[in-house]
């Protein structure tokens, strides 16, 4: 497992604690691993999901530290959603 996927875990429980997604949703991180999150937390894991987003490792780093806004990076098709577009919506307005 990578260091971004470690921290990412740990970065996506402290945002997303006490928030409840609804669903299964998973961040894919090209060449890095893949991050799992519900209603329990965030961890790192490899699992069908509600919806799949996936995005590089520098772009999912943007996201995480807020210097990169996660509808922009859909928009500009720097992140790539497949799946339960709503869980997707949702998921990005909690880690805003």
């Amino acid at each position: 497992m990578s260091d971004i996927v470690d921290e990412a875990v740990v970065v996506l429980n402290e945002k997303m604690a006490g928030e409840s997604i609804g669903g299964t949703a998973k961040f894919d991180i090209e060449g890095e691993g893949a991050v799992m999150i519900d209603d329990a937390g965030a961890r790192a894991a490899n699992e069908e999901a509600d919806v799949t987003l996936s995005a590089d490792a520098e772009t999912f780093q943007g996201i995480m530290d807020g210097s990169t806004n996660a509808t922009a990076a859909f928009m500009s098709g720097q992140l790539k959603v497949d799946g339960d577009m709503g869980l997707a919506m949702k998921l990005a307005a909690a880690l805003a």
